[in-house]
């Protein structure tokens, strides 16, 4: 019964890790072309 109880807190943990991991992802990806296009725009 133990092993059951942590395998479901496990696989939520995943499901979380999951989804934070793919909006952060996006959420660098789009501070850093924010950033790249910031340092563009000082050097030009």
């Amino acid at each position: 019964m133990n092993n059951e109880k942590k395998d479901s807190k496990k696989d939520i943990f995943l499901k979380w890790i999951r989804r934070l991991g793919v909006w952060g992802f996006l959420f660098f990806l789009i501070k850093g072309l924010i950033w790249l296009a910031v340092g563009y725009w000082v050097i030009k």
